[in-house]
């Protein structure tokens, strides 16, 4: 197993008392067509946790089906504007790199948001450690390992 993604493993067991099922592909998972084609499941199962900039970094776990619409992000953070984070903000301030950001175990405590439409289902598909590594997650254990928000965020 790839180093980030034990190390997301590990600090789920220590933090969480949760054991993560991290599944590994060296093709990639780097899109969220390229994780639902590899893991088998709908596209709207693949929880991509995205990183912006809306007053401060905040995550946006979306549907893999679904764009985040900054505006009303902005809208709910009660700022002028969001956008997304760039490279550095994001590993200084989350500890993974962008397309391995899981929705949990970040190195700081940051607001995270649930897309609602991820509800619909009882296993979505979410980034562990590295663009080659997920694990499988029921939606409101994101909410409550997360203390995200579910809110309607699509475009």
């Amino acid at each position: 197993m790839h180093e980030r993604a034990a190390a997301f493993k590990q600090q789920a067991e220590e933090s969480f008392d949760i054991e993560v099922d991290v599944h590994e592909f060296p093709a990639g998972t780097k899109t969220a067509e390229d994780a639902a084609a590899v893991v088998g499941c709908d596209l709207a199962q693949i929880a991509s946790a995205l990183v912006f900039v809306a007053d401060q970094v905040v995550v946006v776990v979306t549907s893999g089906a679904n764009n985040v619409d900054t505006r009303k992000l902005a809208t709910h953070r009660g700022v002028h504007q969001a956008r997304m984070a760039d490279p550095d903000d994001v590993s200084e301030t989350l500890g993974w790199s962008i397309g391995g950001v899981p929705p949990f175990c970040h190195d700081t405590d940051v607001p995270v948001f649930l897309d609602e439409s991820l509800t619909d289902y009882d296993t979505v598909w979410a980034a562990a450690g590295t663009p080659e590594a997920v694990f499988p997650v029921h939606p409101d254990a994101i909410v409550e390992h997360a203390d995200a928000e579910v809110v309607e965020i699509a475009e």
